[in-house]
This record gives C-alpha cells, structure tokens and sequence, in this order.
C-alpha cells in the first residue's frame, strides 16, 4: 500500500442501483490513484466477470465482490463476497434466488403505484426498468422524478414506494455466506451497525449478530465505511479483534445516486491499517486480479 485512500472494498454500477457503468468505476479507481477496488453489486456477479478484461498493466488489483441483500426472524443484513469463483454454481443460485426476488418486488411495487396513487408509466419505460439486471427502489424512484410524481427519489420512496408491506420474502444470511464460501469466497458482514431503514445496531445487539453469523461461516466485518463516528468504528474494530474477525474498508459509492465520495471509507492510510485488515489483504491477495 502507498498512501491514503488507497483501497476501497464497496461500490456499486448500474449493475445496481449504482449510476457509473463498470468501465466509469474503473476509470474514477485509476484516477483516484487507488491500489486495491472491489465492485460489490447487489445480488450479481456480472461486474466481477466484466472488469478484469478491461485491466492494463499498472491498474489497481480488482478483487471480485458482490453484496447480498438478506433477511431472517431476527432482521436484515447485507453479507459481502470477496475473492470468489464468479461462475461457481453455489454463489450462481444466491444471486439467481436474489434477482428473481427483486424482479418479483419491482413488478409489485409498480402495480401498487398505479392502484394506490394513480401513477402510470409509459410501457417502454417501464420495459426499460424491467430489463434492468437488478432493478430495485431507487430506479422507480427516480422514474417518479422524471414523470413528476414525486420530487426527490428519496421522498418518492419514503411517502410512496415504502408504503406498500411486501411479504417476507428474502435471501437468508446463512443462504448468502454458505454460497459464498462454497465458491472459494470470504463474507463479511457491511455496514454492521446498520439494520433495517434507520435502525442503529450497538453493543450486544451487534455482538449477538455477529457471533450468530459466525455460526453459519462469517469472516469479517467492514468496520471502515462512509458515516461511520469514530466510535462506531471503535466498536465494531474491537469485536473483530475479539472474534479473530477479519477487517475491510468501503465507501458503498453508487454514483450519482448517493452523496458518497468514492474512497470515503474512513481509513487514514497504509500506517493506520489494523491488523485484521492486513490479515484480510493478505488473504485476498491471492484472490486478486492483476495485469
């Protein structure tokens, strides 16, 4: 490592609910001068098999990733994926489960609108979202935007999307982190102390989680992320330490759709890395794709 803001383990592409396409991350890595990315799209693998062609010599060293949605009796977590096999079958039927359940709540979404509040969209467009490969709130929103039923993506989720109750239908962390590891993969859990919408999880909440995740196979936590207080970094740093936990840093960049900088992960440079996360790297490395 050579600096500052030399790594970032937790973006996302159009792939997503990201803005910048897989060829723009790359381009915004290069000039960021970064040493390390990972592109981590909800419920797809496609980056991971569509960035290391368009390596040259001298870019930062990619590391397959990809982030799943998931939820249980006990509430929602977003597991990580790094370093695996993208065409292996186990983490081929997570992502497949996923998309099919996304591609289930965007139609019910959409027809929920037009019954509730009226609101229609051209078949084209709504062709568009659908062809999409993981569509999911913040594109509807952003349709409402442009059609003028809403005036921010973020008021037409809250006031309008948010306010139909769709079944419990969801990828189980045990689900995710099992696929993940049966294709070679390292899970982590992202953002710990968050939950579902505005939920903060600390203290033994937290600690119960983890140590349930560590049951079914977690390996890490990404204790460096964007909006993280000192403390809450603190906190989450110490219970990898407690557990022999891996470490990892993301911004969670999704362009234009969030306010997130890329390479905000909180991580002051190479000499500040914890030892959890010098042990993740030396892990990756061998999982790492570079020309």
């Amino acid at each position: 490592m050579n600096g500052p803001g030399t790594i970032d383990l937790h973006m996302h592409t159009l792939l997503s609910d990201g803005t910048d396409t897989p060829e723009q991350v790359l381009q915004r890595v290069r000039e960021a001068g970064m040493t390390l990315f990972s592109v981590t799209d909800h419920d797809s693998v496609q980056s991971s098999r569509l960035l290391p062609p368009l390596l040259l010599e001298g870019d930062p060293g990619f590391l397959p990733g990809v982030e799943f949605s998931c939820r249980d009796e006990l509430g929602k977590y977003h597991i990580l994926g790094y370093g695996y096999a993208p065409d292996g079958p186990a983490i081929g039927a997570v992502v497949e489960k996923g998309h099919g359940l996304r591609m289930k709540k965007v139609r019910a979404r959409l027809a929920f609108l037009a019954d509730a509040f009226g609101f229609s969209f051209p078949e084209a467009e709504v062709d568009a979202l659908l062809s999409l490969n993981n569509p999911g709130k913040p594109h509807i929103g952003n349709l409402m935007v442009q059609h003028g039923y809403a005036p921010s993506k973020e008021e037409a989720i809250r006031n309008y999307i948010d306010k139909l109750r769709l079944p419990n239908e969801y990828i189980r962390p045990e689900e995710a982190i099992e696929g993940i590891l049966q294709s070679g993969g390292i899970p982590v859990l992202a953002h710990p102390a968050y939950g579902s919408g505005d939920q903060l999880i600390l203290g033994e909440e937290m600690d119960s989680r983890i140590r349930r995740l560590m049951d079914f196979g977690l390996q890490g936590l990404e204790a460096y992320y964007s909006g993280f207080t000192d403390k809450l970094r603190r906190q989450i740093l110490s219970f990898a330490e407690r557990y022999g936990l891996y470490v990892t840093a993301g911004s969670d960049y999704h362009g234009a759709n969030k306010l997130v900088q890329l390479g905000d992960t909180g991580l002051s440079g190479a000499a500040d890395y914890p030892a959890g996360l010098l042990r993740f790297l030396n892990a990756a490395h061998t999982r790492t794709i570079r020309r």
